[in-house]
């Protein structure tokens, strides 16, 4: 075994096209095991990159992965398309003040209750705090595949996307105003604070001003077009260019897709069969997507009893502030008990906006020229959060998808 191991990693693997193979395969066959054991597909697919990854067989390159990540990028960006298309108007002004308060309460619980609870462990102040705001983020990709493979619909999914579109929204402000504070800290200089709430503002608004060109684009590109492999041209160029667009301004690509998604379905109900379209794309995508996340997981995290606490309280900190938040504003709002009880466990999934958020801590300027205790600290930040992925992204999804089933419509 250990002989074809070798011959595999040898003369294989060094090619992209044998990992994407490699990828899909694995992913398709643990992804089956997992639905036969009452599992999302999605626990499959992880444990399959994991298995492929540096932790397992090592069959997988770095520099490929590096390359296979670019099918990341255009996943989210599929996956933000498909959320922003849950925001019709109708729906905003049926849910939106419910949905906007269900997110604040929860996104705003998770920070403190994260953030007290590592002070209380003896972390520093501040990356207690940076901590807080990673916890408050979600997962959209989890979501989006869960409810498709269910086939969802109603009031469930509708809180659901809205929840998991702001919050992403939310915590990017939240982060930039945090990082912003903590940087006096990291750098031993005086940072403005109202710079970077302005920063965090101006990635908003020129994400959405992106999105909002894209959407129009879109529409009037194919409105009176009847071909769908022409539609399919036009849409999937307008969405590379308008995520590439982000990616390169530092703006964020999941904003900006959202706002082309909910453009579309606002615009015209015709926009829907856009996404009809590109449905048959989105399966094989996703498989990728989630083995990656995979490979990326390193378990050496587990060898370090420190981080192995903090994680821990990071995780149930995280799991008390996302259910307790939705739970309590949901029996405030007198929603009814299927949607309090049950859909704050559909937000415990975590994943790339978590970790793009402490690699952009990892990679800032301030932290690189900071001194070696600063930066052992963030190290076990990084730490924490990878053990937290590690478990939210392997026991999130089967309790998403126990969440949505006890609210289950079918299309």
């Amino acid at each position: 075994m250990a002989h074809i191991l070798e011959l595999l990693r040898v003369g294989f693997a060094h090619h992209i096209i044998f990992s994407a193979g490699l990828l899909l395969i694995m992913g398709f066959i643990l992804g089956q095991l997992s639905e036969r054991i009452k599992l999302p597909a999605i626990t499959g697919y992880i444990f399959a990159g994991i298995l492929l990854g540096e932790a397992g067989l090592n069959l997988i390159h770095h520099e490929n992965l590096q390359q296979l990540n670019i099918l990341s990028e255009i996943t989210l960006s599929f996956i933000a398309v498909i959320i922003g298309c849950e925001f019709s108007f109708a729906k905003l002004r049926l849910y939106g003040k419910r949905v906007i308060l269900l997110t604040l309460v929860q996104m705003f619980l998770t920070f403190f209750m994260i953030s007290i609870g590592l002070i209380i462990l003896g972390l520093s102040t501040y990356v207690s705090f940076l901590l807080g705001t990673i916890g408050a983020a979600t997962a959209p990709a989890a979501t989006v595949v869960i409810v498709e493979k269910l086939r969802a619909k109603g009031e469930f999914v509708d809180y659901l996307y809205g929840i998991v579109a702001l919050d992403d929204a939310g915590t990017v402000i939240l982060f930039s105003i945090v990082f912003a504070i903590s940087g006096s800290v990291i750098s031993g200089l005086e940072v403005n604070l109202l710079e970077g709430i302005f920063n965090a503002f101006k990635e908003i608004f020129f994400s959405l001003l992106s999105g909002a060109v894209g959407g129009l684009l879109i529409h009037y590109s194919t409105r009176k077009s009847h071909n769908l492999g022409e539609m399919k041209i036009i849409t999937l160029g307008i969405i590379f260019l308008t995520t590439s667009i982000c990616l390169s301004l530092h703006l964020s690509p999941l904003i900006s897709n959202m706002t082309i998604g909910m453009l579309l379905v606002n615009l015209s109900r015709k926009n829907i069969r856009i996404l009809n379209a590109l449905q048959p794309l989105t399966p094989p995508l996703y498989a990728l997507f989630f083995t990656i996340a995979g490979t990326e997981l390193d378990l050496k995290i587990f060898t370090s009893g420190y981080a192995l606490l903090a994680g821990l309280v990071f995780i149930i900190m995280r799991a008390i502030g996302k259910y307790g938040g939705v739970f309590a504003t949901g029996h405030m709002l007198r929603l009814p008990n299927r949607i309090s009880n049950w859909l704050g466990l559909a937000l415990l999934p975590q994943a790339g906006v978590a970790i793009g958020l402490v690699l952009f801590v990892q990679g800032s300027s301030m932290v690189k020229a900071a001194s070696p205790e600063i930066q052992l600290q963030i190290t076990e930040m990084i730490n924490i959060v990878l053990m937290s992925v590690f478990f939210n992204e392997l026991l999130g999804p089967p309790l998403a998808k126990i969440a949505i089933k006890k609210n289950l419509r079918r299309r």
